[in-house]
């Protein structure tokens, strides 16, 4: 299980990174947007070496995946989620519990 959850952070880490990549080539070089889309490639089949089968795995990848992306885009573009966001999000992670267990 624990395998699965680091699996999954990586993942998670490489689709934020890929989108981030994706948002700055589309506004500035043009390399950003290969490079996204090489880190979006890898997510997958990354996302999918855990031992879950296939719904779990996306139910408890989707809160791994909130939580990581509130902290890229904190970290990278400075952004603070709203209280809707942080709202939504426990009832995402909450799910993702519920899916995992």
């Amino acid at each position: 299980m624990l395998q699965s959850i680091i699996i999954m952070v990586g993942a998670a880490l490489l689709e934020t990174g890929g989108d981030a990549m994706i948002r700055h080539g589309l506004t500035r070089q043009w390399i950003y947007l290969i490079m996204g889309a090489a880190s979006l490639v890898v997510y997958g089949v990354l996302v999918n070496q855990g031992a879950l089968d296939f719904s779990r795995l996306m139910g408890c990848y989707i809160a791994i995946f909130f939580i990581v992306s509130q902290i890229v885009a904190y970290a990278f573009f400075a952004q603070i989620p709203g209280v809707r966001t942080v709202i939504g999000g426990l009832l995402i992670i909450v799910g993702g519990l519920t899916v995992l267990t």
